[in-house]
Formats: C-alpha cells, structure tokens, sequence
C-alpha cells in the first residue's frame, strides 16, 4: 500500500520500554496497554553445567582450547572449535571445563549460552529447536519467535550481534548442518562445537580427544574414590589392580566413570576383584554400565557405542562388523575391502565414515591402515556375532585368508629372489615386501591359528612355511615355532604327508633357533622319513642339510659331517645349487669343529662360489661370515678381517640388519685378537645398536660384553696402530 504522509503521521509510545515490534501507520491507532500482561523472558545467558569435580588428563587439551577462545580484545574471524572423538571419551566435560575456565578469565562478558544438541538420540535437536532455545535464552518472547528455521537464524545473530562477546557450546552434535544455523554472524562470538563425527565440512579447528593413558586413568580414579570418601585407599593400595582396571577401560573416561561408581557403591569392592570381572571380555561390556536410575539413559558403554553405531549407513556398519573379523590389532584398507567383498574405492568411503564417526582411528605408524580402541573392539565383535550369516562371515574370513596367501607368496619370492629371478608385480621389490610382512605380522601370526580353527587348512600349513623366511630375517623365531607346530598339525589331521614333511622341516629350523635341539633334531629325522618314503630326493637332501646344521649345532659334530656330506652330495646331484651352498657352509662349519680347517675352507669358499654364480648375496655373505671364523680357528686372522669386512659390505646393500649386526659383531671380535682395540670397539657398538634397534636383547648383551673387553683392553694396552674401518 503507498499513500502520500502527511503532518499527522506518527506514534507516540509514552511510559516505559517494550520489546515487539513498532508499528508505523498512516492514520489513527488505537492501542490499550493492560497491566498484567506477561512479564518479560527473562534472559539466560549462564547456561554452564556444573564443571567436574575431578578432571585430570587433559592438560594439553585445556591449553590448546584457551589458546581459541582467548580472544585477546582482537575481533578475528569467528572460531569454531569442533571437539571430537569416541563415545565416552570426554568432550562435554573437556568443553564445560574450557568453558568455565574462559568464564573466569573474562574472555566472555556477554555469557554462555549451552544447548545438547542430542545429535545421537533417535531424535535429535534440530537447528530450528535449537534456535527457539538460544532465542528464549536470549530474552525473546515465544510470540516473537519467527516459524522458519532462516528467519528465527537471522534474529539469533541480529540478537547477539548487540551483545559482548559470547561463548556458545553445541554439545553432542551429530552433523554440520545440526550446527551450522548456531553460528553468530557478529565477529566478536565464538562456537564451541562437541561431535562424536569429525565435522570437517564446517571449517573449524578441529580437536580430537583421545582416551587417558594408564597415569591420568589411575589419577581419575583416586581423586574419584577420595571425593566420595577421603579415606578410600583402594586405589593407592593396589597399584597393580589399579592398572588392570586402567587397562580393561582402556583409558575411555566414560568407562572410568562408571567403574568408579561401582566402587563407590560397594566400599568393600576391591580394585582386583572388579578386575577381574571385567577380564572376561564376554562379559565386560555387559558389566560397565551403572544404574543410575535413569533408565535407558544410564551410564552404558555399549549404550554410548550403539548411539553411533545407529547412525551409520548399511555398508558401512556391515563394514564396522567384519573389521571384527579380523585376529589382528590393526588393518589395511586393502584388507578390509576383501573382507567387505567390496571395490577398495567403496571401502575406503566406508572407513572414512567410521574414522569421521570415531568407531575407528588411524593406526600410528603405517599409513592406509586402521584400528579399534579395544573396548570398541568388543562391542564390534558383538554385533559381528548378531550378523554372522547376514553378512556372510565364515565367507569373508575365506576372503582374507586366500589375500593373505596370495600376497605372502608374492613376498616371499622377493625376499628369496635371486638376480634374474621373475617376482610378482605386487611388491617394487624387496624392502616393500618387507614392510607388507612387517605391517601384517601381527595379524599374520593369530590369522593362522584362526585359520586352523574354522577349517580353512590350505592358508593354515602354507603360511607358517611361507612366513619362514621373513621371520628368520627378523629373528621372530618364537613366532616361527608357534605358527609352525600350528601348520604341522593341520597337516597331520588332513594326511597331508608331504606337507607334514615340510612343516617339520620348517619346526625343526625353529626349534634350534631357540635351543631346543633334541627336539629339533627328532623333526628333521621325522621329515627325512617322510621324503625318503615318498622319494622327494630334492626335499630330502634339504631335510638332511638342516638335519647337520642342527646336529652341529647341538656338537654332535660327527654326526654332522656324516649327514653334511650327504645332503651336499644329494642336492649337487638333483642339480640344487643354492641349496647345496647352503649345505656346504653347514658342512664347512661342522668341520671346523673338528679341527679339519683345510677341508672346512675348501667347503666354505665352494658355498661362496656357488651363492656368487647364483648371485644370492645374502647368502654369500652369511658364508663369508663362516669362512671368516674358521680362518679365525687356524689363525689366519688377517685373512678373516677381509671376509667380515666383505660380509659387512653386502649386508649394508642388501639392507639385511640383523645379518650386518652379526658380521660387525665378528669383525669386531677378529679386529680385537689382532690388537686393534679402537677399530673393534667402533664394530661392536655399531653391532649393539643394530641388535638394540631391532629388538635381539640376546645378542645385544653378547655383543655389549665383547665391547667392553675391548674398551678394557685398549685402556690396559694402549691403542694399537692400524688403518681405521671403512
């Protein structure tokens, strides 16, 4: 409507302030004011829950949260802080806590203003509630509240827009969209924003709150108990049990809390008995939850858990289940998508929403792989069992044991692969399929037992053999034996006879390294049986050359060279050379033993020959390590510098770390008989750090011992002249 004004136009309002809209009229308005009339909405603007009573391990957290909401008088860009993490690690305390402590601080004059959003319930807040309860806080009557979730933004921000600096907390947001209509349009406010999901499309500072390590865990739980009762000692009392209760919580706050609870209402409870209730893992999640009497609201970690879990979309909770499938602590991508029977384009979408969701993390360490916490872990293994036929379970194992073999043949081809040799694509080259075994030993190990168990007998007695040789590059030789005794008895079940020969082969190898040599002994025998019966004449002279290695090395020396000789005359005739080298250093060694260092030269450099005509230099420079020693026993000592230094050499190219501790080791050894202390003490402690690095605490104290005669020797002795090593 338009019409031209004239001098009459306008309102008078006399006596008192009101909110509400004014209205311009042309012409006469009558309006009559009531006493009585509702009083005004009353603004709330210290909206914080009370802070913790006991707060510890989050130092660090607090720190970087002060350090956004300080503002420091300068009217930057708004700051939005999404703090994230896994159900029941503590993002609404850590947030109310920053919260009263900016309150102390004065960084906010204009108030705090906390909504729960409820982002995980089965109904949650929605942006356009939310603002109807940040407009009432804020003083604005109901009937001023527009209907639309736009237009009620657009008065949110008008509102505080006049108002001092103020702090909102969004607690327990599920989605961006959730939150984004909170955000203040004034650049004095800031957001403080608490999700289970990392909201990466919102463009905050982006916090992730991790569980409490087993310190601030155990200091939780003593300030916890002594706040209820001063005199509670439990804690302070039981260290150990102390740290169980820690460790089957795994750090997560919520499950602290509740245990703490327990205890409190039980003041007779000890620490180790609740222990060891919750040590069953069947039973654990079950068992940390507190009656409150709030009913299905109650402190629950499963509850927390299954409030995620509910939010996620078929395929990916169908891929949270089968993770739990998996024997291991982490896993690939590459895994997993077998595991799902999915593109790894689709899986990767998949575990992306499980990271966003916190269900599970990154694992530290190896990119593209993933973990649980453990606690989620179980939960997961809950719901896999619920799901079991639905998502095809014994199916996927299969999956996963099939990669698992088809890659670990291709790197075991890698690590045995000679110049020339054709490799499988899958792996660059050696280190790579090193680190691919480095990366799945510690699913590898329990896969092959799970493998055994749910009958899946082809990965189960192939895998402990095709491990075998990066474990003895490692020198894990416990887990050789382990997994090895398991692919025997899977043989033996099946009748499979060749492949019982092999895996005897392979226990009998374990089984020395570890010094259990009469046992050892007696596998081989068994095998040779075996192949003897079956007429393998190749396996059988590889049976009768670990057979000597063995027997040399439990000094049954005569025996040795009798087996020795055999097997060196068995494979040169079935035209095996790399393993006829192998059987001739065996068979060097044994007689050096017995004083036969002529014959033991000429066997060890035909092996050296050999390993250099094939070109397998590992092997070549294990040899010159036993050539080296027995020219050390017919005291030819500057001729065994030379073979350890060669030795050396080729285990730094081939990036063999336990094989360069053992020449260093030697050389150091040699270079300190010939006099030259200072030379000896700079191999061995190269020696010592090698075995330190790679975990061989046997050798490293073998080799620490050897230094320290050598340090003693050049103080008592003086330094001896001599050219420095290379």
């Amino acid at each position: 409507m338009t019409g031209e004004s004239t001098d009459r136009d306008g309102n008078t309002i006399n006596g008192g302030s009101f909110g509400g809209p004014v209205i311009q009229a042309t012409g006469d308005v009558h309006a009559s004011f009531q006493q009585g009339a509702p009083a005004a909405v009353p603004v709330a603007l210290a909206q914080l829950p009370a802070a913790a009573r006991v707060f510890t391990g989050r130092e660090k957290d607090l720190r970087v949260l002060a350090g956004l909401l300080d503002r420091g008088g300068d009217a930057g860009p708004v700051v939005v802080s999404a703090v994230a993490g896994l159900a029941g690690v503590g993002k609404t305390t850590l947030a109310v806590q920053a919260g009263h402590a900016a309150v102390q601080n004065g960084w906010f004059p204009g108030g705090v203003l906390f909504i729960d959003l409820h982002g995980y319930d089965e109904i949650p807040v929605g942006p356009g509630h939310a603002l109807d309860a940040l407009l009432r806080a804020l003083g604005v009557p109901a009937q001023h509240i527009p209907p639309g979730v736009e237009e009620r933004a657009a008065l949110y921000r008008s509102k505080l827009a006049r108002r001092n600096p103020v702090l909102v907390i969004a607690d327990n947001a599920s989605s961006e969209a959730q939150v984004r209509p909170l955000m203040p349009g004034a650049r004095q406010h800031t957001v403080l924003v608490t999700s289970r999901d990392t909201l990466a499309a919102l463009g905050a500072r982006l916090i992730d709150v991790t569980p409490l390590d087993e310190p601030a865990s155990i200091e939780l739980l003593e300030e916890a108990l002594r706040a209820a009762r001063p005199e509670d000692e439990r804690i302070t009392s039981d260290p150990e049990s102390a740290a169980r209760l820690t460790e089957v919580c795994g750090g997560l706050p919520l499950a602290l809390q509740i245990t703490v609870a327990l205890l409190n209402a039980d003041p007779a409870l000890p620490p180790a008995d609740l222990a060891g209730q919750l040590a069953d893992e069947s039973q654990r999640l079950t068992r940390l939850r507190y009656d409150d009497g709030s009913g299905p609201t109650m402190p629950s970690v499963a509850a927390a858990f299954t409030l995620s879990y509910n939010k996620l979309d078929d395929t990916a909770a169908r891929v949270f289940r089968l993770l739990a499938c998996n024997p291991g602590p982490n896993i690939s991508t590459e895994a997993a998508a077998v595991l799902g029977g999915l593109p790894v384009g689709d899986t990767r979408a998949a575990l992306g929403n499980l990271a966003r969701a916190h269900l599970i993390e990154p694992a530290p360490g190896t990119a593209g792989r993933w973990r649980m916490h453990d606690l989620v872990a179980l939960y997961a293994r809950d719901q896999a069992d619920k799901h079991a036929d639905e998502d095809g379970q014994p199916e996927a194992l299969g999956r996963l044991f099939n990669h698992w073999l088809n890659m670990a043949i291709a790197a075991d081809y890698h690590l045995r692969a000679l110049p020339g040799d054709t490799v499988s694509s899958a792996f660059a080259g050696r280190e790579q399929a090193l680190a691919w075994f480095d990366a799945e030993r510690a699913s590898l190990i329990p896969g092959i037992r799970l493998a055994a168990d749910t009958g899946h007998d082809l990965p189960a007695m192939r895998l402990p053999l095709l491990l075998a040789e990066y474990l003895e590059w490692r020198g894990m030789f416990d887990d050789m034996t382990a997994i090895g005794e398991v692919g025997l008895n899977v043989a033996r079940r099946i009748g499979d006879r060749h492949g019982e020969a092999m895996a005897l082969i392979n226990v009998g190898n374990a089984l020395a390294r570890v010094r259990r040599f009469q046992e050892a002994i007696g596998a081989c025998q068994d095998a040779f049986t075996i192949l003897r019966e079956t007429g393998d004449r190749n396996d059988e002279g590889k049976a009768l050359g670990n057979l000597s290695r063995i027997l040399r090395e439990a000094s049954r020396i005569e025996g040795a060279i009798t087996v020795g000789q055999t097997a060196a005359a068995i494979l040169r005739e079935v035209g095996d050379r790399r393993s006829e080298g192998m059987a001739l250093t065996d068979l060097g060694l044994a007689l050096r033993e017995a004083q036969l260092h002529a014959e033991a030269i000429t066997a060890c450099r035909e092996a050296v020959a050999i390993y250099r005509g094939t070109g397998d230099r590992q092997r070549e420079a294990m040899t010159l390590i036993s050539l080296g020693s027995i020219l050390e026993g017919a005291d030819r000592f500057h001729e065994a510098i030379i073979e350890h230094q060669m030795a050396v050499n080729i285990f730094r190219q081939v990036g063999d770390r336990r094989g360069l501790g053992m020449a260093l080791n030697h050389l150091g050894s040699t270079l300190h008989v010939v006099g030259k202390f200072a030379d000896a003490i700079i191999a061995l402690g190269k020696a010592a750090v090698i075995f330190h690095e790679i975990g061989d605490d046997y050798s490293e104290k073998i080799v620490r011992k050897n230094g320290r005669k050598a340090t003693d020797a050049l103080l008592t002795r003086g330094h001896s002249a001599g050219s420095k090593l290379p």
